[in-house]
């Protein structure tokens, strides 16, 4: 085997080895996600629940989990409308009524010492311009914020803890560890690339040995 080959196949081996890695390394986060439902859909929220202003009559979610990001995150759990959730709150003049879905996870979603306490649901009576924020703090305090506002705990859950990572896949969820490995734009994995570059770099070994023997 001559040294051009046996490098390109060292190559080989190295990139496949780091590609791999990088899929099992992918990282996750522990948080508390945000959605708006539709008719009996789940939909990401595009802004947080601090900006967020429901309208009258608006379905709200919150679930926690693990996820690498938005496309990856787990939906709520349920099929409660807002009739359902806010069956037992009449409205009032100069107040609008906000249902919202808890799902505080499950065992596999919880940090070590924490137990997550069955999901729920609850109807917030609001100012018309209040927020998802203002709305979740009156019927699911206390509510927990870091340094730069994110939401860390509904209803004191978790006790501690705030959008930590989960570095292996190993510590994840089995549903979001079984999730195809890709970077967070959706783009192709680390692997793939590594896989890719090479078969080039092979290709380029075989055609510079061909020549070689054409030329002896």
């Amino acid at each position: 085997m001559t040294g051009v080959r046996r490098g390109a196949l060292l190559l080989l081996a190295a990139l496949l080895v780091w590609g791999a890695a990088g899929q099992a390394q992918a990282v996750g986060y522990r948080y508390w996600s945000f959605w708006d439902r539709a008719g009996d859909k789940w939909t990401y929220a595009t802004e947080g629940p601090s900006t967020a202003r429901p309208a009258d009559g608006a379905v709200q979610g919150f679930r926690f989990a693990v996820s690498e990001d938005s496309g990856d995150a787990t939906r709520p759990r349920g099929t409660a409308d807002f009739d359902t959730i806010c069956a037992h709150t009449p409205e009032r003049e100069g107040r609008k009524r906000v249902a919202l879905v808890l799902d505080f996870g499950t065992a596999a979603d919880a940090a070590d010492g924490e137990t997550p306490p069955k999901a729920r649901t609850a109807c917030a009576a609001v100012a018309p311009d209040a927020t998802t924020a203002q709305a979740l703090a009156a019927v699911a305090g206390p509510l927990r914020y870091d340094a730069n506002a994110l939401l860390c705990a509904i209803a004191g859950y978790p006790r501690k803890g705030c959008g930590e990572q989960v570095a292996s896949a190993g510590d994840r969820p089995t549903s979001a560890a079984k999730r195809p490995a890709a970077t967070e734009d959706g783009g192709p994995s680390i692997g793939l690339w590594a896989g890719a570059a090479a078969v080039v770099l092979l290709g380029t070994a075989a055609v510079w040995q061909s020549r070689r023997r054409r030329n002896a």
